[in-house]
């Protein structure tokens, strides 16, 4: 009996660890990162053959213009980490709105 009660308390307690790991949102730095990398993604697609200089001054304009979106602007209370994880290795612009939805 005892060993089924401590068993159950063991599994409830490692439950409630992994918890908040479920829920974790991302900091600001991660949200900035994000931005970046969503940026950098539109640029690309829209500017395959630009030179260095023109990427950098529409990344800029695009982290502008993203900034602005709600979405990005509720990002460290509304993203969590696996969302997080799956923008940033998205491929595509497209594909990283997905997985923030």
């Amino acid at each position: 009996m005892y060993a089924v009660v401590g068993r159950f308390a063991c599994l409830f307690v490692s439950l409630l660890l992994l918890l908040p790991g479920c829920k974790a949102r991302v900091s600001r730095g991660e949200c900035d990162a994000l931005l970046g990398r969503f940026a950098e993604l539109v640029v690309k697609e829209k500017l395959p053959s630009a030179t260095p200089e023109i990427v950098q001054v529409e990344q800029q304009r695009e982290r502008e213009e993203a900034a602005r979106d709600d979405n990005f602007k509720n990002c460290t209370t509304e993203l969590r980490q696996d969302e997080y994880r799956c923008a940033m290795a998205a491929t595509t612009a497209e594909a990283l709105i997905r997985c923030l939805e």
